[in-house]
């Protein structure tokens, strides 16, 4: 019997490749990237090479030492204490929180192309009061999903998976080459310089910045590292397989809207839609494209679902060691923290009104975006600090899987996200130079990111003083009596 158990959760490379290309492929981030053209390409590149492949490698060996319940929060928790851990959570979780909007602005965009005519659909797509109303109805009504436990959740997560990425992924890229082979108008432009960003504009960094969040979430993933067969080996190898398959279809995609359409001619939440829908037409297939869009936003929707419990159990692990208000650590009879999924969609009701407080709703997506890519890369920085300290303060804790090379080798890859990391947050504070100064202006985005950094790196901060103060009162009052 215990032979059967273990095969049950051994991971082979396979399905670990699988459950990442899952976790982190999204055509979301496609339409941003388009604007660059052929030099996308360079960008996705880099963002692997400094980015990804350190988060993947260093959660991995993280993962494989403290397998507990946690994840990040176990991990600064060894490394650097209590107060460090859960300021690292509480970024983690709370910049899901601004993710939410954002992807859900792209289901809501999706939504509208599916039951209404293009000419309304582009206008909701635009329409603060119809975007705030389906980002609302979609994430309470996931949350409310997500307390029956996670089997149903587990299953909306793999069927909007199929849906959201394989079906019109695949779609995309084949109709952008049939497109192409009938001899129809290319506008995508291919040179050696349109493959070679132009780095002189601070700018343009900012909006390829936003890159990286395409690749961020691996740390969930690396909770699998020690059920994989093998690890030392499998695990590099299932790394590798995904970042290809993430890649062909970042690459392919972004590439596939560029040649259809002008960069002018689409909005970031519509512009996957939008090429879909014209390649479609040509064929008299808009109901097909109808299909496509609600694939779409049935995809993010689950994509939303499969997220809504992951950080949450983080701050569970924290409340559960006395750095929140036991209050918020119930859980139902289905294991569910139920009240920090209740007080999490509070607050992402709460950041719904930044639509309504920017000119229009691809700057107010764009900010949100901006802000979440800035607090997980601070995170990112702080698990990254933790694995290489980790490797000298617990050198007696065994890591079935372990980042070659010693502690060379641990620099050198942590070393190497540490930079990237630090490079993309002096990045982000640039006003990106597709908005206008009435879409964004300088100062307002600068402001708005700051403050927004400042605030979720000190309410943590504020949060454990108080339950330090609570912890050394309770304790006093129980020796007294």
């Amino acid at each position: 019997m215990s032979n059967l158990r273990s095969q049950k959760t051994t991971i082979g490379l396979f399905s670990l490749a699988m459950i990442n290309i899952v976790a982190i492929a999204s055509l979301r981030d496609l339409p941003q990237m388009a604007k660059y053209g052929l030099s996308s390409v360079f960008f996705y590149i880099v963002a692997a090479l400094l980015f990804f492949f350190p988060v993947s490698l260093v959660a991995a060996e993280l993962a494989s030492a403290w397998p507990q319940r946690g994840g990040v929060y176990v991990w600064v928790r060894e490394a650097f204490g209590e107060r460090s851990a859960f300021v690292a959570i509480f970024i983690q979780w709370f910049q899901n929180l601004c993710w939410y909007p954002v992807v859900l602005t792209f289901a809501a965009a999706s939504l509208a192309f599916a039951f209404t005519p293009p000419d309304t659909a582009m206008g909701l797509a635009e329409n603060k009061a119809y975007i705030v109303m389906v980002v609302l109805i979609v994430f309470w009504s996931a949350t409310l999903l997500n307390f029956f436990g996670i089997k149903i959740s587990a299953v909306v997560s793999i069927v909007g998976a199929f849906c959201g990425v394989i079906i019109p992924g695949v779609l995309l890229i084949s109709l952008a080459v049939i497109y192409l082979w009938q001899g129809n108008p290319n506008h995508l432009t291919v040179s050696l310089s349109a493959a070679i960003p132009d780095l002189s504009h601070l700018g343009n960094l900012t909006f390829a910045v936003s890159v990286l969040l395409a690749f961020a979430g691996m740390e969930m993933t690396a909770a699998h590292a020690r059920e994989v067969r093998n690890p030392s080996r499998i695990y590099p190898l299932g790394i590798i397989i995904a970042a290809m398959v993430i890649l062909a279809i970042f690459i392919l995609g972004a590439l596939a809207i560029a040649v259809v359409l002008p960069a002018d001619r689409y909005d970031l939440q519509t512009g996957v839609i939008q090429a879909i829908k014209i390649m479609l037409d040509r064929y008299h297939l808009d109901v097909v494209a109808k299909v496509v869009a609600a694939f779409m936003a049935i995809g993010v929707i689950g994509s939303v679902n499969s997220w809504i419990i992951g950080p949450s159990k983080g701050m569970l692990a924290a409340g559960e060691n006395g750095d929140i208000p036991l209050f918020f650590c119930k859980r139902n009879r289905h294991g569910v923290p139920v009240r920090i999924l209740l007080l999490q969609a509070l607050v992402v009701s709460l950041l719904c009104l930044a639509f309504t407080l920017q000119p229009t709703v691809s700057s107010a997506y764009f900010m949100l975006s901006d802000l979440t890519i800035q607090l997980y890369l601070i995170m990112y920085i702080m698990m990254f600090l933790a694995a290489i300290r980790l490797r000298y303060s617990k050198t007696d804790v065994p890591r079935p899987f372990r980042i070659p090379g010693g502690n060379f080798g641990m620099w050198l890859v942590a070393g190497v996200g540490l930079i990237g990391a630090s490079a993309a947050i002096f990045f982000g504070f640039s006003p990106p130079s597709q908005f206008s100064e009435q879409q964004i202006h300088p100062s307002l985005f600068v402001g708005f990111l700051l403050i927004g950094i400042l605030l979720v790196t000190a309410i943590p901060l504020g949060i454990y003083q108080l339950s330090t103060k609570r912890r050394t009162s309770t304790s006093f009052g129980g020796a007294s009596s």
